[in-house]
Order: C-alpha cells, then structure tokens, then sequence
C-alpha cells in the first residue's frame, strides 16, 4: 500500500474543479464502484461529492468548473473520494442529502437512498389513473425517509397523508424531513407493519415502495447496498413477503375509485407468475425505472397466489 492509497493515481496539483471531478470520476471506475443511488455513472458521483465539499450551485456549474479551490479544499475533497473508495459507501451517505420529486431530504444509513420512478407519477399527480380533485386521504407504506408521502402531501395541497413505517430509526429521519419541508399538518407518521397502524381508514390512493429483494439477490448486491437497512431491502425468499401482505388488506383499505401503486423493481415478473389472476398494470417512465404496478380498486377481488397465499 502506497502513501497515496486509496489512489490508484497522485491526485492533480492545483485542480481547478473540472479535473478534480475528473480524477474522482477515474478513481471511481478503477476501484470498481458501483453506483444507482441518485446518479448513475462515476462523473456524476464524482461532481456531486466535488459539488457539496466545495459549497458549489449546480445551477452554475459552467462556471464553477472553472474554478481552482484553494489547497484546504481540495484534501477535503479528496477526504470525502477516499471514503467513497475505501468504505464503498453511497455519495448520498457522505452527502447526507438527496434529491427527489425536485425536493432535497435528509438521509442517512437508517434509511435507503431515495431513486423511486414514483416521483415521476407524484409529478403527474398519477394521472390518468386516478382524479387528483377526489384525493383527499392518501396511504405510504414504508415510507422511509418520507420522501414518497411528502411529495405526495406537496401534490396533494387538499389531501391527508398517513406516512407508514415498521422502523423507528427510519421514522425519526422521516420525522427531520416532515419538519423541513412544512407539512407536519397534514401528514401523520405511523409505525408498524403494512396496514397495522391505520386501523379502518380509507384511501384513494396507496403508494409503497417495499422492501423487494430475494434472499439470492441480497447476497449478490454490491457493497454499496450493504449500507443500506437490510429491513428495507429483503422481503424473503422471493422477493414477494411483504408485497403479499400488502395486496391481501389493499382492497378493503381504498375507497371507491382508489387505485394502489407498488413499486417490485425487478421482482416483477416473479409478482405477476405469483398472481397470475390480477390485471397488473406496470408502468413506463420517461427518466428510467420501472417494476411498478397500478391496480384499482374493483381489479383487486380476493386473489389467492401460487402457493396459496392471499
């Protein structure tokens, strides 16, 4: 191990920003990262990193890559590449923030990584599948960080949000960002499991996005991932565990004209072999994502899946 390490390369002298991002971005793809926790390729986890050490707008990034940091700020930022590096964790860790649905949230290991094509939806209000002027009650299950059910009451302006989580670590981030963003009114944080909490209310609309991850692709993620709570990422065998639970109350928990949307990322096709007898809709987005699925009310009549499962 050389005096550079974790380097693979001596870093610039006197970087302007532009080659520090470039040396992180070549760093990165030396060392192997793997990224798809709010950016999708090494120059962008490099700028972001650059970007929040130096205090940087990236409304003006022509001319912040022009700049040449003094010497103080640039071994913080190399500080901050040599943790990306050694410790694989997530820039959104190190940075503490992520973006999502055009809004910033906190975000910490009690939580995973806000990257949901749900805000695209939020941002359509879910048109054409539901009538936003009749939302007035809207369900998240496992809202995590809140970011889902905060977007969702910033939509809604009208509607009441009740935000679910079987985490209190995971609650008490989404309690930070409930605060930050001014929406403590209307939206109620509940712990417990799936519809435990809300007793007999009713929704007209229900968004999650649950833990989806079989126990054969939780031993293959990356080491990135293994920051993230294993509560929020494995669902059993399949994938399907906490999804079951989920389509086996959504019928009796929406109101007339509800739908109830659930993101299964890659378990989507296990999910649809499993329930062979529901009209899924999975949905396409313009910015990428998918393995989500839209059912309204009447769609869900008791469905009993393969193995004999509700």
């Amino acid at each position: 191990m050389n005096a550079r390490a974790p380097f693979a390369s001596s870093p610039p002298v006197a970087p302007t920003v532009a080659e520090l991002v470039r040396y992180g971005a070549g760093e990165f793809e030396r060392a192997g990262l793997a990224f798809g926790h709010g950016t999708e390729n090494a120059v962008d986890e490099s700028a972001a990193l650059v970007f929040h050490a130096l205090g940087l707008d990236h409304a003006r990034a022509e001319e912040a890559y022009q700049l040449r940091p003094e010497a103080g700020d640039v071994a913080g930022v190399l500080r901050l590449f040599g943790e990306r590096i050694s410790r694989r964790v997530p820039a959104a860790y190190l940075i503490g923030r992520m973006w999502f649905a055009g809004l910033e949230f906190e975000v910490d290991e009690r939580v995973i990584v806000p990257r949901s094509p749900f805000a695209e939806l939020i941002a359509a209000r879910f048109e054409p599948w539901i009538d936003p002027a009749r939302v007035q009650r809207i369900l998240d299950i496992g809202t995590g960080s809140g970011c889902i059910a905060i977007a969702c009451a910033k939509a809604f302006p009208d509607a009441r949000v009740d935000a679910v989580d079987i985490s209190p670590d995971a609650l008490a981030v989404a309690r930070r960002n409930v605060v930050r963003h001014g929406v403590g009114d209307r939206l109620e944080l509940l712990q417990g499991d799936v519809f435990g909490p809300v007793g007999e209310r009713r929704y007209d609309l229900i968004v999650s996005n649950p833990p989806y991850v079989s126990d054969d692709e939780m031993a293959v993620l990356p080491q990135e991932y293994r920051h993230e709570p294993d509560l929020a990422l494995r669902a059993g065998g399949d994938g399907l565990d906490v999804v079951r639970r989920i389509l086996d109350g959504a019928a009796a928990r929406l109101a007339p004209g509800g739908a109830i949307f659930v993101e299964v990322g890659d378990s989507d096709e296990r999910l649809a072999h499993a329930y062979p007898r529901l009209p899924f809709t999975w949905l396409e987005f313009e910015r990428g994502g998918g393995g989500l699925f839209v059912l309204r009310r009447e769609q869900l009549k008791p469905s009993r899946s393969r193995d004999g499962q509700s």
